[in-house]
């Protein structure tokens, strides 16, 4: 058993302690009220004003956790419980996903980037489940080799979307608090603000484990191919 494949299995399982620490703490927060019963959308209305956004529309999206900001129509798209929701999960929520919107109207550079980066990650990351796969059944032969060499190429990719996306979502958490904090009629208590400081912590933790994740995927790939040829 090679370290890639161990390295993999360690961050497998912490993520799924992360994913199940974060979804308990959003549920916590989701049944917690907001004092001053704004709903998601009135967070999200405000921040943009307040910085100056009147060309962002807000909208309402089916799902759970499936909140985004897509710079491409300029939309923040937020889950019903978060739209229409007056808890402490869904106004950080909402003002997170604004954050993305501030980031996108100031041309953040590392949002600039992720953004130019999604159509080559989207390529890449199709290509790589059925590329590995059939560089690994084809491996003894010289076809398969090179298939395995393409699939590494394309997780390059994957992975490096992966580690941009920290800054992103870490600075957009940091604007949405910053802003949380200086409007006191939306968060009238130091409790209220912890809470939601906590929220988006646990949710960046998401996208650090996942970027753990896509790089232990590329060292046990990387082993595979490389420390596979050297045995030949």
């Amino acid at each position: 058993m090679n370290i890639g494949f161990i390295l993999f299995i360690i961050i497998a399982i912490v993520s799924l302690i992360v994913q199940f620490r974060f979804k308990r703490k959003f549920t916590e927060y989701s049944e917690t009220p907001l004092r001053s019963g704004f709903t998601g959308r009135d967070v999200a209305e405000k921040m943009l004003r307040d910085n100056g956004i009147y060309d962002v529309q807000i909208r309402a999206v089916e799902g759970s956790l499936s909140d985004h900001y897509n710079p491409a129509d300029r939309t923040v798209n937020l889950s019903p419980e978060v739209y229409h929701g007056r808890s402490i999960a869904a106004a950080a929520v909402a003002a997170h996903e604004c954050g993305h919107a501030v980031q996108h109207a100031k041309a953040y550079s590392w949002l600039n980037l992720r953004s130019a980066m999604v159509p080559v990650v989207k390529i890449a990351s199709n290509l790589l489940q059925w590329v590995f796969m059939l560089g690994f059944i084809l491996l003894a032969s010289g076809i398969g080799y090179t298939l395995l060499l393409i699939a590494f190429g394309a997780m390059i990719f994957v992975t490096l979307f992966s580690v941009v996306t920290l800054p992103v979502e870490f600075d957009a958490s940091n604007r949405a608090l910053a802003w949380l904090n200086t409007n006191k009629g939306i968060m009238q208590t130091s409790v209220e603000h912890s809470q939601a400081k906590n929220a988006l912590w646990w949710a960046a933790m998401t996208y650090v484990v996942a970027a753990l994740g896509s790089i232990a995927q590329l060292v046990y790939l990387g082993l595979m191919v490389f420390g596979g040829r050297r045995s030949d």
